[in-house]
């Protein structure tokens, strides 16, 4: 019998690579890539030189592979905060992803874990940005899930491999590389796309802006809790304000 060609996890890896919309993903995201790459350089800078060795944080941008819960962690290691008080602080950085996890769920679900798996971890911020504009529902023919896949797959390698170059870049340059550059900023802006484009109902715009407010209002907070807190206040308003009505008892006998 003639093996499937998606026995291997390479041959379905090739055959991604091979698709059009590989090639459309990586074209879009390259972009974004070069500031959220800026971004990554400081990463792998803040890292070392907020004490790290090289080997820790080399594995650090290879195995979190996120830069915003990299950058709220790195201070909290280097104060020697507790343990629970990092985790806590990546978690809640990154919450965001269990919402675009959530939302792509339709359209992996078909995958094998390993492809599940290997999707979940390079979509980033942008990845998915793009994604969900290009691809507003999950398709059901295989040549479209195809497709579909291919695009994901584009977009998340350029962005995974620039964002992997500049922080090893930036960790082998650390002592030649000065924080007061600022290059950082642009993954910032980066990002302030992304929450702007992201805010298109008066729910989340609300819910972004309590947010920013409370991480202000509580920025003496030690250990950056003020990002926990924010979070925290943010996701109990919403909840309160989309609480469902109580249900009409009137037509009840």
């Amino acid at each position: 019998m003639k093996p499937s060609p998606d026995s291997s996890p390479l041959q379905r890896l090739r055959r991604l690579a091979a698709h059009p919309e590989f090639r459309a993903g990586a074209r879009e995201i390259s972009g974004v890539a070069p500031g959220l790459a800026a971004w990554g350089l400081m990463t792998g800078v803040a890292m070392v030189q907020s004490g790290m060795s090289t080997v820790e944080a080399v594995a650090m941008t290879l195995l979190v592979f996120a830069g915003s819960s990299q950058l709220a962690a790195i201070p909290l290691i280097a104060a020697s905060a507790p343990v629970w008080v990092i985790l806590a602080t990546s978690f809640c950085v990154n919450l965001r992803f269990v919402v675009f996890s959530a939302h792509l769920r339709a359209y992996v679900m078909y995958l094998p874990r390993w492809a599940r798996l290997l999707a979940g971890y390079v979509t980033a911020d942008m990845t998915y940005v793009l994604f969900v504009r290009r691809y507003a529902h999950p398709a059901t023919a295989p040549a479209e899930r195809e497709a579909q896949l291919a695009y994901l797959a584009g977009g998340g390698a350029l962005n995974w491999a620039s964002w992997q170059l500049a922080s090893l870049t930036g960790i082998a340059l650390a002592q030649s590389v000065p924080l007061q550059w600022g290059l950082g900023f642009a993954g910032i802006l980066a990002l302030t796309g992304v929450a702007c484009s992201l805010a298109s109902s008066t729910m989340r715009r609300v819910s972004a802006g309590v947010a920013g407010a409370a991480a202000v209002a509580a920025f003496a907070l030690p250990f950056k809790l003020n990002i926990v807190f924010a979070i925290a206040v943010a996701v109990a308003l919403s909840l309160l304000l989309e609480r469902p009505a109580p249900p009409d008892r009137r037509g009840a006998a």
